[in-house]
């Protein structure tokens, strides 16, 4: 998908469908031409860069289809360092389609998925990480997600891996300056020095790759499951952490068969909601697989909200369940909430669990304010990620974060174990490829096209 020379491409840059406008966006070094070709109103080559021109763009046979706003990027200050062209029409599928198919007839071809921003990054004006976070900017589902993928798309993140290479690189430079003199017995490399950014590069590359179980719950959001007894309150509930009547609520056992799902957001976080058929044992073969379907979500969730009818109480077996999940499923965070507690003669609290009464909740969301407040700490094991440049969302980083820190670790077995120069620096090359690989500094092709097919067309 490298870019071919003399190649202009069109694409529509905004969501399909009826709105108020559309914008359609060229890049390339005859997007001005192009563009002229179906524009009447001005000429575009006499104007200078970064101006709007109105005017109506028109079809090969000169019939015009729409009155337009055009404006007009100059090589190399624009966001792909080519020519640019953004014409905004306006919104419908009928008008943008024509004003597109013009464009295409006139010379210019349909964009691949993520050309756009590939351009940008191989006319450096965007490093891989940074063209990585325009995507996750488009797809954040969150405030905190937002933020961390505005952080990375400054530029903060890549500053912090393209520093923490240069600084490995000088100091690789003057190990292998070494062996070059070798025989004249001289010494370069401060090993007091080179043992100092080890150290602090191992404890940054850690504090990354520990981030990454953050950044995955900000990009993802926490998958909660509802679970209990038939009648606990489970529907009722997810109604009021939701703030409305999603589920069907009813006294009747067993109403709910299959997994109903919501999402709502809290201090940021995504949090998405499942609401589960009653655990028991039934002969109703479709209220049996909604049973066995609400088990596989629970293995499957982040945090479990067992709920459970403070006018019964917890029963023996339910404990037994819990303890089981406990000791089997480590990494999952179990709360459990004491309901209907407005039905009791006198409300106590029980330590380590959440009293409340969801239908009261219905119409005082302040009541589950603590619910949510301590399931988002659950998954919040450090706050001291600043910005967002210290957090790391994509699988793709903290694989090459973790080879990373392994070649890092290599390196400073082997200053102990007073190995050659030749050897730590092979480790300190390694570590540096992967930081690049990160960054696009060392990215093959075939992975730059593997990470921009994955972007939108016109982005």
């Amino acid at each position: 998908m490298t870019p071919i020379d003399g190649d202009t491409i069109v694409a529509r840059a905004t969501a399909r469908g009826i709105a108020a406008i559309a914008m359609i966006r060229l890049s390339g070094p005859d997007a001005l031409d192009i563009a002229q070709n179906c524009f009447s109103g001005t000429d575009l080559s006499a104007k200078e860069s970064h101006t709007a021109h109105v005017g109506f763009m028109q079809s090969v046979l000169k019939n015009d289809l729409d009155q337009v706003v055009v404006t007009i990027f100059r090589a190399p200050k624009t966001v792909t360092g080519e020519n640019v062209v953004e014409i905004t029409c306006h919104g419908g599928e009928l008008v943008s389609h024509r004003i597109l198919d013009a464009i295409i007839q006139a010379g210019a071809r349909p964009a691949e998925p993520g050309e756009f921003t590939q351009r940008a990054f191989l006319n450096g004006k965007m490093d891989l990480a940074q063209a990585e976070a325009v995507s996750e900017l488009i797809h954040s589902g969150s405030r905190r997600a937002h933020t961390i993928s505005l952080a990375h798309l400054k530029g903060s993140y890549s500053v912090l891996l393209h520093d923490l290479r240069e600084e490995m690189l000088d100091m690789c430079g003057f190990i292998e300056l070494e062996l070059d003199f070798a025989e004249e017995d001289v010494e370069f490399a401060d090993k007091a020095r080179l043992s100092d950014l080890l150290e602090r590069t191992k404890a940054l590359l850690k504090r990354l790759i520990e981030s990454y179980r953050y950044g995955a719950v900000v990009r993802d959001g926490i998958r909660i499951v509802l679970a209990g007894r038939p009648n606990a309150g489970k529907s009722t509930l997810l109604n009021a952490l939701v703030g409305f009547d999603r589920a069907i609520v009813s006294e009747i056992p067993g109403t709910t068969r299959d997994e109903i799902g919501e999402e709502a957001e809290y201090e940021g976080i995504r949090l998405r909601f499942m609401d589960t058929a009653g655990l028991r044992k039934s002969g109703d073969e479709i209220e049996s697989e909604g049973v066995r379907r609400a088990e596989a979500s629970i293995r499957k969730a982040d945090v479990l909200m067992y709920v459970y009818d403070a006018t019964i109480g917890l029963e023996e077996e339910e404990r037994e369940f819990l303890d089981d999940l406990k000791k089997n499923e480590s990494d999952l965070h179990i709360f459990v909430v004491r309901n209907k507690c407005d039905l009791l003669d006198g409300e106590t609290a029980v330590d380590g669990e959440h009293s409340l009464s969801a239908l009261r909740a219905m119409n005082d969301e302040s009541l589950v304010i603590p619910l949510l407040s301590d399931i988002v700490k659950s998954v919040e094991e450090d706050d001291s990620y600043g910005e967002g440049s210290y957090v790391v969302t994509n699988e793709r980083h903290r694989y090459h974060l973790g080879e990373a820190y392994e070649a890092i670790v290599s390196a400073m077995n082997g200053l102990s174990a007073d190995m050659t120069g030749e050897v730590i620096a092979l480790d300190l090359r390694l570590a540096m490829k992967e930081l690049g690989a990160i960054t696009g500094a060392t990215a093959t092709e075939e992975i730059l096209d593997r990470i921009f097919s994955r972007f939108c067309i016109g982005k």
